[in-house]
């Protein structure tokens, strides 16, 4: 026991892994945890005149701020703890509290709710596993305090019972709360954490998205700078191989002079054109169909038919649309989920008026399950029985909805009918055209729609 206590102990050095909670965190917790007991028993003891086995529960509060000093030797306040170091400390203050009731009445004592409170921590921050592990001990102690535990402290000459009655229902209430309490909160609590999960998934993938285009931007500014400079030295070089003598020695040195200047140039030139074959120019403004183009550029595959059309029901010119690395890596995802579960082909139908964009992705697949479609769009979404998709297939969904409402869009995801009977998967994304479109642009369709009129 000493050793699993010591090896528990010395877990807490600054080598310890990371976690969700600090150390100093923990320690001071438990230190307003043992200041609260220590009110209380004296308060009871020399205020209230009830007498309790003072040495027993001091001893039991004193083992608490032991290991507090402990720690303290050998952690570092601001490392944070594993989820197995927080399991092993809520397990010993629920302990710790156990003990403390069954010296001062057992469930008699109206502190005894509080076995409820590490029990609830434990489903906020920690796995399931835990938090079921730290139940069991606080459903265990509460059916030994139920019938075993020292008297409640009561005024001398006086005694204070409960009918079993009473006290069987009130651990049978302890016992629903613990299981009912701590599962809905580790149930809110993982769903958080997923979400959270999810939204720094959906932030990197942002992030890598700007920095690709970013990345162009660079090679471009790059190739334009070095242009002139690169211009001039084939000019000197051609100068002065016409100067030299035809017998000259240099004249050699100064043809693969402007030789190896002429190619940077055109390296310099395909680096900026390399982009543009990709769909990835640095214009900031760009046709509606170039953008979803460029979004699937990255997706296509050997098979699968990428068709991109324009509704006959559109309404004046294309589009010109901001270009933005929310709008790509969100369209990215859904022509990436398509074509991957396409059987042979992919539809894309563009269609806009006054005031609304629509991009419209059909594949041929096998579609959405009827059992998920209510689920679309909830991150880590997994299961066997899905119809598409696989496992954790939820989160590209996720990323791009997340990114199309960051665009000021929304997304509507379901199955499509031909001929009468379920055909692929549908995403239908709706923008209010002046969310992609800049004022210029506006002007610029406005303009173009007045004179068509």
């Amino acid at each position: 026991m000493l050793s699993r206590l010591s090896r528990f102990i010395r877990s807490f050095r600054p080598t310890a892994p990371g976690g969700r909670v600090r150390l100093r965190t923990l320690i001071l917790i438990r230190w307003v945890a043992i200041a609260g007991q220590l009110f209380a028993i004296l308060f009871v003891h020399f205020s209230l005149g009830f007498p309790l086995p003072l040495v027993p529960v001091l001893i039991v509060v004193a083992a608490s701020a032991a290991l507090n000093l402990m720690i303290l030797r050998y952690g570092r306040g601001a490392m944070r703890l594993g989820g197995r170091q927080i399991a092993l400390s809520l397990g010993f203050d629920l302990l710790q509290l156990g003990a403390l009731i069954f010296l001062t009445g057992g469930l008699h004592n109206p502190f005894s709710i509080l076995i409820l409170a590490p029990v609830i921590v434990s489903a906020t921050i920690l796995t399931w596993r835990s938090t079921t592990q730290l139940s069991l001990i606080a459903i265990a102690m509460v059916a030994i305090l139920a019938v075993e535990h020292w008297p409640l402290p009561w005024p001398p000459g006086e005694t204070f019972t409960l009918a079993p009655l009473y006290i069987a229902g009130f651990a049978l209430a302890l016992l629903l709360s613990i299981l009912f309490i701590g599962a809905y909160v580790a149930s809110i609590a993982l769903e958080s954490r997923r979400m959270s999960d999810a939204l720094a998934a959906t932030q990197r993938a942002l992030d890598r998205e700007r920095r690709l285009s970013s990345l162009g931007a660079l090679a471009a500014a790059a190739a334009h700078e070095l242009g002139s400079p690169l211009g001039t030295i084939a000019v000197v070089a051609k100068e002065i191989a016409r100067d030299l003598p035809a017998d000259s020695p240099l004249k050699a040195d100064m043809d693969l002079l402007r030789a190896e200047s002429e190619r940077c140039r055109r390296i310099l030139a395909e680096l900026v054109a390399e982009p543009e074959a990709e769909g990835g120019a640095p214009f900031e403004v760009i046709p509606l169909e170039t953008a979803v183009e460029a979004a699937a550029q990255p997706h296509r595959r050997p098979g699968i038919a990428l068709s991109i059309v324009t509704d006959p029901a559109a309404q004046g010119p294309m589009p010109l649309v901001r270009r933005r690395a929310e709008l790509q890596h969100g369209l990215g995802n859904l022509l990436q989920n398509a074509i991957e579960f396409a059987r042979s082909r992919v539809d894309v139908r563009l269609r806009w008026d006054r005031t609304t964009i629509v991009v419209t992705i059909a594949d041929d697949g096998q579609g959405f399950a009827e059992t998920m479609l209510g689920r679309l769009g909830e991150p880590y979404l997994s299961g066997g029985d899905q119809g598409r998709g696989g496992e954790h297939m939820g989160l590209g969904i996720f990323i791009a909805d997340t990114l199309i409402g960051m665009t000021g869009g929304s997304l509507r995801l379901g199955n499509r009918t031909a001929d009468g009977e379920p055909g692929g998967a549908e995403a239908v994304v709706t923008w209010p055209r002046v969310a992609l479109e800049t004022a210029a642009e506006w002007q610029r369709s406005e303009a173009e729609r007045m004179e068509q009129s």
